[in-house]
């Protein structure tokens, strides 16, 4: 069960405008352990003067929330936001160079995307060595950091609206459901139609599957 009773404050965020480091960037990703569909990272700054929106109050860690609570937020997050921004690496590059660097990848690619350069990042989890910008790493951030918890929304809501519209060029998978996961269903479908362009053939389920599906 997840604890529904860990609310992200700004705590972190507070420490670093009292020092002067004003734009702070929260940096989350979405699809990382998906077997199909790109993995999609997104970047939201808050500045001190965008603190007291009451918008703060209610974001979570994308995963607490329904699929209409993120939505939701997520057009109020981009609203209320100095600057937000995404990145999106496809599951092709995602096997060239691994998922790690392709998360890496998305991540960077989000915070040069931004309108405003940050003068910090907090990110959940990942280090990001090539980019020049002082940054803080820390396990399970879209619980404890609103800035992480509001990318972690307006990643899942951006990747999740890019697997419904590829349902519609790859149907029978079921990707506006399972959102590319390796969820039986998905299994099954693959196992019946074969692979598409979406999977990410590197990973361990996607190849097995394809192996029997090119077998039967």
């Amino acid at each position: 069960m997840h604890d529904l009773s860990r609310t992200p404050t700004f705590q972190l965020e507070q420490s670093l405008w009292a020092q002067g480091v004003l734009r702070v960037a929260g940096i989350d990703e979405a699809g990382r352990g998906a077997l199909a569909g790109p993995v999609v990272a997104a970047a939201v700054v808050v500045t001190p003067e965008r603190e007291a929106a009451p918008i703060w109050s209610m974001v979570r860690d994308s995963k607490l929330l329904s699929s209409t609570q993120r939505a939701i937020l997520a057009i109020q997050i981009r609203a209320a936001a100095e600057s937000w921004a995404v990145g999106v690496v496809d599951a092709a590059r995602i096997d060239a160079i691994g998922i790690a660097a392709a998360t890496r990848l998305a991540m960077q690619q989000a915070v040069a995307a931004l309108a405003c350069v940050p003068d910090h990042l907090l990110i959940d989890w990942v280090r990001l060595p090539h980019v020049a910008i002082r940054q803080i790493s820390q396990p399970k951030a879209d619980r404890t950091m609103v800035v992480v918890a509001a990318a972690s929304i307006l990643a899942k809501v951006y990747r999740d609206q890019l697997m419904t519209d590829y349902d519609l060029q790859y149907p029978g998978y079921g990707f506006a459901t399972h959102k590319g996961y390796g969820v039986a269903a998905h299994l099954a479908a693959i196992a019946q139609l074969g692979t598409c362009a979406l999977h990410r053939h590197s990973f361990a389920p996607i190849a097995r599957q394809a192996t029997l599906f090119n077998q039967s």
